[in-house]
């Protein structure tokens, strides 16, 4: 039952059923129609629940109505600024709650921000999400936390604003934070050849931020490619900025198919990409989702398929058991094969982002590179995936979460070690 929660005071932080509650029970199959009628309920009787707000704001982003969850969530945040994740703080007969995390988000889609909710679930950890904003003034005082981790992205202008608003307010921040905002903008697609340049066995394929009018003259032949993107030939890649889950993406393999891209594409801004062919020796071409926790990698996934635009949903693998033992082989076995091959590429990765949290989805060509496609802070890991189908996955997936938990608490006992010797002095 969704309580009405008293806003006068507005550091007061709101109970949600949170993101990773909603989407495990969406994934799973479950009927989200009870609890939306519920939450619906609460607002006829207190319109200005905050709470029943962005839970529906959730529901019905998973629903795939994007706009209408953001109208949600923007009438929430006229309300309250500070949600405490449900599903992180009823399990306390299972881990009692001894650490406070502050998730310093943007008010974006529900995919946008790092979803740590899923990587503490069942841990000593509670979260508590504060949504800053250009404007909004914060909470006065700040809701109490041993620990802050920035969870905004900086992948794309609207992102970054929330990202730069964020990083004004952390200079007088009163606890340590976690993901620094200036080093989550260095994730961004054109500046990580720059940021990771000269790390062995690495490979980036060169990237250009362009506007339209700059590919619609490459298009005509006003442009030569390499005006626009140096020491580069057809094919290439073209995306639109922001975009994810391949939205738009695709190869270009002359300058004759940029006006037909364009005709299918509206957006303003694009990244270029030189085109690395990464297919194995068999033909198939394998991408590989890995996350580094503190530094430390951890093997996400891999994705096998016999076209180069490959994601986990369109790769088929819950269909081919061969394919699965290929992924669970990468990994189980990932610390004495993938991980050992790529050890100067991956360690060099984790000090040049020099982040606390991160993904990367990569690929490995026929030379023994490590193919760099993305770096992102907002990467979703999760254990939802069917242990009848994929019964080598969660227990690798649950390393990630205990790595992510290991990692707050050892901040937490250093912060609370050096606030304990201040006082004593």
């Amino acid at each position: 039952m969704i309580k009405t929660i008293d806003l006068s005071s507005p550091e007061t932080a709101i109970d949600r059923l949170g993101v990773a509650a909603l989407t495990r029970a969406a994934f799973s199959g479950a009927d989200l129609g009870p609890v939306s009628d519920v939450l619906h309920a609460t607002l006829v009787e207190d319109p200005v629940n905050a709470s029943a707000l962005m839970d529906l704001s959730v529901i019905e982003q998973l629903k795939g109505n994007l706009e209408g969850g953001l109208t949600l969530q923007e009438t929430a945040l006229e309300h309250a600024q500070v949600f405490k994740t449900l599903s992180t703080t009823d399990a306390s007969e299972i881990a009692p709650k001894t650490i406070k995390l502050l998730a310093l988000a943007a008010p974006i889609h529900m995919g946008g921000n790092t979803p740590i909710d899923f990587l503490i679930e069942q841990s000593h950890i509670s979260l508590e999400t504060l949504y800053i904003a250009p404007g909004l003034p914060l909470p006065n005082p700040l809701p109490e936390h041993d620990l802050a981790f920035v969870v905004a992205p900086g992948d794309s202008d609207d992102s970054r604003r929330f990202l730069a608003e964020i990083n004004r307010h952390l200079r007088f921040w009163p606890r340590p934070v976690l993901n620094a905002p200036d080093n989550i903008m260095r994730l961004e697609r054109d500046r990580t050849g720059d940021v990771l340049s000269g790390i062995p066995g690495l490979a980036v394929p060169g990237t250009v931020r362009c506007d339209r009018d700059m590919l619609i003259a490459m298009g005509r032949g006003d442009l030569d490619i390499r005006d626009v993107l140096p020491d580069a030939c057809f094919p290439i890649i073209a995306r639109p900025v922001g975009a994810h889950a391949g939205r738009n993406l695709e190869k270009l393999e002359s300058a004759s198919d940029i006006a037909p891209y364009l005709r299918a594409c509206r957006d303003p801004e694009f990244f270029l990409s030189d085109f690395i062919d990464y297919r194995s020796e068999d033909g198939a071409f394998r991408k590989y989702r890995i996350v580094f926790v503190d530094g430390r990698p951890f093997p996400c996934h891999m994705a096998i398929a016999d076209q180069w635009k490959v994601w986990y949903m369109n790769s088929e693998m819950a269909n081919s058991e061969e394919k699965r033992l290929e992924e669970e082989r990468f990994m189980t076995r990932f610390y004495s094969g993938f991980q050992r091959r790529h050890a100067a590429a991956l360690s060099g990765m984790a000090q040049a982002f020099n982040l606390d949290y991160f993904g990367i989805d990569c690929a490995e060509d026929r030379a023994g590179n490590l193919v760099l496609f993305e770096a992102d802070n907002a990467l979703i890991v999760h254990d939802m995936d069917s242990p009848q189908i994929f019964p080598y996955k969660a227990p690798q997936i649950r390393r990630i979460f205990a790595g992510f938990v290991e990692m707050v608490t050892r901040k937490t006992r250093g912060q609370r070690c050096r606030v304990e010797k201040r006082l004593a002095s």
